[in-house]
């Protein structure tokens, strides 16, 4: 019995580790987005991201969890909300679960013979996913969303599109590996830590809802430019390091597989961020910051679904060429006519997608350039094409309803003058207090 309480101590210290980075993601992203904006948008962009944790875990608590994990599945898209409202059965104040604490029946397990780590713990990995993947939606929408609209969205899609989504991909739902479509193709579709659930979802809602509530003023007329380098860098550091329990953790369990994902996501990463940058240079003649970080995440985003079944060859091939591909994406908005603020559709529409389809190519045994054959390709396309059906689907009715009702944009003169002030009131900087100290010294 030793060995089996060790491992199971061990994967519980892991698996929460890996929710506390996944947590600091979402802090991570603020950062990130909040460098990119303007001066007088930056805590609206904070706040945006602040919202993300906090709706989705009330909402989490009520009812998602239910919706994702715990409920009876109804039709392979979802759960009954009802079976694990307020976390019944998952979690309690006494003992951390309901029943006995070593009750085998309340862990989540490595193997059928083997529990891994309680089912508390997995609840508390799995919210933190849902608040990173509606947090990334916020950037596409930078500097003209009212904050109470953005907490009543994070609220209505939490509930019917990502909870929905986790179900059919990861609790043998519709999407996932056992489901109905895979057992169609004759091969298991693989997302091992969110192409489709997190990344393609994300980047499609951003996109349907840009298009609903329109362009800033000035875009693609006058430069748009971030107010904070730096905390955009520290931001792309954040998600580089927070991504090890995103994907590492994605093992559920301190073992071999968390280790090789930790190392793949590295090796994307790097070769994704060194290809955005020579793509950049060719283009402009420079090596940016603001290109390393893009590139950073744009690695991140396309090892994902792909971390534990590609070769590290393949991981810094895959990684290389969703740099180049993300670099030359994030131009489309301009031609396109679509006001994608901070990027979203470019670095995780592309990415996500790309590594969810190069699974296809490159995974070990299945894929078509690793001893695999079409098959696994095919299973791809699939189920990236149906997440961005689903996504597109269920955010165009949540977005025009908000739309209609209570309305997403801030007055232009709102816009214009600072979104900070006008629906937080308060401004991050005070230039003007900081001017009038400096002419007291003086004097």
């Amino acid at each position: 019995m030793l060995p089996e309480v060790a491992a199971t101590t061990g994967n519980a210290a892991w698996m929460l580790t890996s929710a506390s980075l996944v947590f600091l993601m979402t802090p991570g992203v603020a950062f990130f987005y909040g460098g990119m904006v303007r001066a007088k948008a930056v805590l609206n962009m904070l706040m945006l991201s602040a919202a993300a944790l906090s709706v989705t875990a009330v909402i989490w608590t009520l009812w998602g969890w239910s919706i994702a994990y715990a409920g009876t599945s109804i039709g392979g898209i979802f759960g009954d909300p009802l079976t694990g409202f307020l976390l019944k059965d998952s979690v309690s104040a006494t003992d951390g679960v309901f029943g006995a604490v070593n009750d085998p029946s309340t862990f989540t397990t490595a193997s059928d013979d083997m529990p891994s780590y309680p089912g508390s713990i997995d609840v508390a990995f799995q919210v933190t996913f849902a608040m990173i993947t509606v947090a990334l939606i916020s950037g596409a929408l930078a500097e003209r969303i009212k904050y109470s609209t953005w907490m009543l969205f994070v609220a209505l899609w939490i509930t019917f599109d990502y909870a929905p989504m986790a179900h059919m991909v990861w609790n043998h739902g519709l999407l996932s590996g056992d489901g109905a479509i895979s057992t169609a193709i004759g091969a298991a579709a693989h997302d091992f830590a969110g192409g489709t659930v997190v990344h393609i979802n994300a980047a499609v809602a951003a996109l349907v809802i840009v298009l609903i509530i329109g362009k800033r003023k000035g875009f693609g007329v006058a430069p748009i430019r971030p107010h904070n380098v730096p905390f955009v860098m520290l931001g792309a550091f954040l998600l580089w390091f927070g991504w090890f329990g995103f994907n590492a953790g994605s093992a559920f369990g301190a073992n071999g597989t968390a280790g090789y994902a930790w190392m793949s996501t590295t090796a994307a990463t790097a070769a994704a961020m060194l290809a955005w940058g020579f793509t950049e240079k060719i283009r402009t003649g420079h090596y940016t910051a603001m290109g390393a970080a893009s590139g950073i995440v744009a690695g991140l985003v396309a090892i994902t679904p792909a971390a534990d079944v590609v070769s590290p060859l393949w991981a810094m091939v895959l990684g290389a060429i969703a740099g180049v591909l993300c670099c030359f994406a994030c131009g489309l908005k301009f031609k396109l006519g679509y006001d994608d603020s901070l990027d979203v559709v470019g670095v995780h529409g592309v990415g996500g997608l790309t590594g969810t389809v190069l699974i296809g190519f490159f995974g070990e045994g299945t894929g078509l350039f690793a001893g695999g054959d079409y098959k696994q390709l095919l299973v791809q396309v699939v189920i990236a094409l149906c997440a961005i059906l689903y996504s597109g689907v269920m955010t165009a009715i949540i977005a025009f309803v908000l739309e209609k009702t209570l309305g997403w944009r801030v007055t232009e003169a709102q816009e214009v003058g600072g979104i900070d002030l006008a629906d937080q009131g308060e401004r991050a900087y005070d230039f003007a207090g900081t001017a009038s100290s400096v002419l007291k010294e003086v004097k």
